[in-house]
């Protein structure tokens, strides 16, 4: 087990050639010690998937023969993502993947389809695959029924939407995950009673967040709803499950009156998972008056609890109309910070990314 647990990283497995030969080029960190790797592969094409079949790859460099292909037959490689690495294809195969998913995406399981959209955004983040190829993929997402590849879409595109934000193209950006999101979360709806089955209130909090994060009006007036009622007869009807979504956008969307209502709750509420929820709401705002005050007010006073600090810094760096303000009130408040030992070793990471 050496060569996996005394090296960083993981194995990227490659066909980087057409069919009928698989071939495998292991992308290796800068280490002396060769993985071996269980990559199990199946072929399919638009009507059944055969067998999965193991190949251990022992060497950089191997060429394996896996039967007869098609030129309309694809390859899909770390079945169910059983293994610790990701697969890569040539242009030819991830095309053939994406038109299978177009045209019956249920031909390949669910925990591969997830695989699949998970492995295509990060290579293509580390630069080994065209963008493109990602966001063609998640085209059959309005089709797709099952949390799983809802859920590593949805974390994919959060990171791709902290890139592009401030960029001329995010309205294309914004308006193709919409595209994507409409018609599926407008079929699930918002909860209306708490005994649902718990994948579907998984997916149904998914959508939700996915649709008001990227601006669907129908979600933003659902979550304005539930904060005027909130605010009008002092009685909270969100439901629990998605308490965090409904207050970060109506804090988001809504005046300095809501600002208050929600930082006046932060003080009264004894739970602590609610006073958490709380808390990140109001680094939500658009308006970086109150976002400096809660900045100012986290360090300078005891009405934000000590271990929240860093939280709050944290939380309205990843703000857009917040990243200036965080770094900036980071980089002044370096010493104090520091001097009560409030820094975690991944905090310089969150503002890396931003």
């Amino acid at each position: 087990m050496d060569r996996w647990t005394l090296q960083m990283g993981y194995p990227v497995a490659i066909n980087p050639n057409p069919i009928p030969l698989f071939i495998t080029d292991i992308t290796l960190p800068l280490c002396s010690l060769q993985w071996q790797v269980p990559l199990t592969v199946a072929v399919g094409n638009t009507s059944a998937v055969c067998s999965e079949s193991l190949i251990w790859i022992n060497n950089k460099t191997e060429t394996h023969r896996i039967g007869q292909m098609g030129e309309n037959t694809w390859l899909l490689g770390n079945i169910n993502q059983t293994g610790y690495f990701r697969v890569n294809y040539d242009l030819q195969n991830w095309k053939l993947l994406i038109q299978q998913l177009h045209t019956n995406h249920q031909i390949i399981s669910v925990g591969n389809r997830a695989g699949l959209i998970d492995d295509a955004f990060n290579l293509a983040r580390a630069g080994y695959l065209p963008q493109g190829i990602p966001l063609q993929l998640i085209g059959y997402l309005p089709e797709e029924p099952s949390f799983l590849p809802w859920h590593a879409a949805s974390r994919a595109l959060y990171q791709l939407d902290k890139l592009l934000d401030r960029t001329d193209d995010y309205s294309l950006f914004s308006d193709y995950v919409l595209k994507q999101v409409a018609s599926r979360y407008h079929q699930m709806g918002w909860p209306t009673n708490a005994f649902s089955l718990s994948f579907c209130r998984e997916l149904q909090r998914e959508l939700i967040m996915l649709a008001c994060s990227f601006g669907n009006k129908q979600c933003h007036r659902q979550a304005v709803a539930y904060i005027s009622d909130w605010i009008s007869s002092n009685k909270n009807r969100i439901p629990p499950n998605i308490r965090d979504i409904v207050y970060c956008t109506g804090v988001s969307l809504m005046d300095e009156d809501v600002w208050e209502f929600i930082w006046m709750k932060f003080h009264s509420s004894n739970a602590v998972s609610e006073k958490k929820i709380l808390l990140e709401a109001l680094t939500c705002s658009d308006n970086t008056f109150l976002l400096n005050r809660l900045l100012n007010l986290s360090l300078t006073s005891d009405l934000v609890p000590e271990q929240d600090v860093i939280d709050v810094i944290i939380h309205v760096g990843r703000n857009p109309q917040g990243r200036n303000l965080a770094w900036k009130y980071f980089r002044e408040k370096w010493d104090v910070l520091n001097a009560r030992k409030w820094l975690p070793e991944d905090l310089m990471f969150h503002f890396e990314v931003e």
